[in-house]
């Protein structure tokens, strides 16, 4: 495939229809049909997820919008964050609110599985990113997807690329929704090993007498061609898959990531739980956002109770409810907070019948991240070349 085989197109010629719901807030309720806002768009996700969600009822939900989406379409972020693109879901249980559109491609100028791919290359999020306007908040209207040239090869190039990118991205959001149901059997594991079974014996203690508070610091900008493992806070909220990063785009101070120690986040605590368990192998070029506090047990065998007792959801809103600073949108946890709340520690007994039940699931839910990360970086590695005809495909 040659560059004359690609042809640069108007977004808004690939298109047959737009849902456009207004740029306004509309009416909301306790209950009803889940309203998707920006913040449940992502590209590491295939489909919305739902989070932080409010509801429209069924009467809003029939006459306050203009349309709502269908399978098959894509739901574009307009505000905010312009370009997160997620597929809409075979069975559409929401409506999308205000700040996105519901975009449906037009079958005879271009294959929708390859828009998908397309919107979310880096040469069209780079694109994106520079055609919206908004100091303050960033803005990609409507009325500029004109603006936007999406490069539309052959046909059935398009069914290619459009195929492979769609089915990678289904089999990593498998891996994900299975390490979700993992880490939901592991938090029952703990439950009923040390809070429906927790013994008065066992010694009360503090999290700082369990774990080390690790600070060591890098600069990853002073080794500017390094690839650096990032644990980022994007990172976290993808699919816990570290980012890929040159030393050169990380700018700012971070901390060492070594193997068996516990990410706990101080940002945002009511917002975002973000709790990062780290084991296997962990490349030595690994740092991590300094938003994350590091810990590190100082007994091998409480690295799995440490882990359960602070996403254990009571523990979790008492450490949370240390925050400090006056912004609703940043709040920190002093880091005091988290290794001084109180704890327990249960016996070598208890400790090791919880490990051997517990350790299978995390080995899982570590096989299946490494997975994921493979599959990630083909994907994110094959589009730019495929679509690009460095690759070229036989057909």
């Amino acid at each position: 495939m040659s560059e004359r085989d690609i042809i640069y197109t108007p977004f808004s010629e690939l298109l047959s229809n737009v849902v456009d719901n207004r740029g306004r807030t509309c009416p909301t309720s306790q209950t009803g049909l889940p309203l998707i806002a920006t913040n449940c768009i992502r590209n590491e996700n295939l489909y919305p997820t739902y989070e932080t969600l409010r509801y429209v009822s069924d009467e809003t939900y029939k006459t306050w919008f203009r349309g709502h989406p269908l399978p098959g379409d894509l739901i574009f972020v307009t505000k905010g964050t312009p370009g997160r693109v997620c597929l809409v879901p075979p069975t559409v249980d929401f409506c999308i609110a205000q700040d996105m559109v519901a975009i449906r491609a037009n079958p005879k100028k271009v294959n929708p599985r390859y828009l998908f791919a397309a919107l979310r290359s880096a040469e069209v999020q780079n694109a994106i990113e520079n055609l919206h306007v908004g100091s303050l908040i960033p803005h990609f209207k409507k009325g500029d997807f004109d603006k936007l040239q999406i490069p539309v090869p052959r046909m059935e190039v398009q069914e290619y690329i459009g195929t492979l990118y769609l089915t990678l991205s289904a089999k990593i959001d498998l891996l994900h929704r299975q390490n979700k149901t993992l880490e939901g059997i592991a938090e029952a594991l703990y439950r009923h090993f040390f809070v429906d079974n927790r013994l008065v014996g066992w010694e009360a203690c503090i999290i700082g007498d369990l774990a080390f508070h690790e600070k060591i610091g890098v600069l990853p900008n002073r080794k500017p061609d390094l690839l650096f493992h990032h644990y980022s806070i994007p990172a976290f909220d993808g699919k816990c898959m570290p980012l890929l990063e040159l030393g050169i785009s990380i700018q700012s101070n971070k901390y060492k990531v070594t193997t068996d120690t516990i990410l706990f986040s101080k940002l945002n605590p009511h917002k975002d739980k973000r709790i990062w368990l780290i084991r296997g192998s962990v490349p030595e070029n690994s740092v991590c956002s300094t938003e994350f506090q590091v810990l590190r047990p100082r007994a091998e065998m409480c690295l799995f109770f440490l882990y359960g007792f602070l996403s254990h959801s009571d523990n979790y809103e008492e450490i949370a409810a240390g925050v400090g600073g006056t912004s609703g949108s940043h709040q920190r946890i002093d880091p005091e907070v988290i290794f001084k709340t109180r704890c327990f520690l249960p016996d070598d007994k208890a400790l090791i019948a919880y490990n051997e039940m517990v350790g299978p699931v995390f080995d899982k839910i570590r096989v299946n991240l490494n997975s994921m990360i493979t599959l990630s970086r083909l994907r994110d590695t094959l589009l730019p070349k495929l679509m690009s005809g460095e690759v070229r495909v036989r057909l």
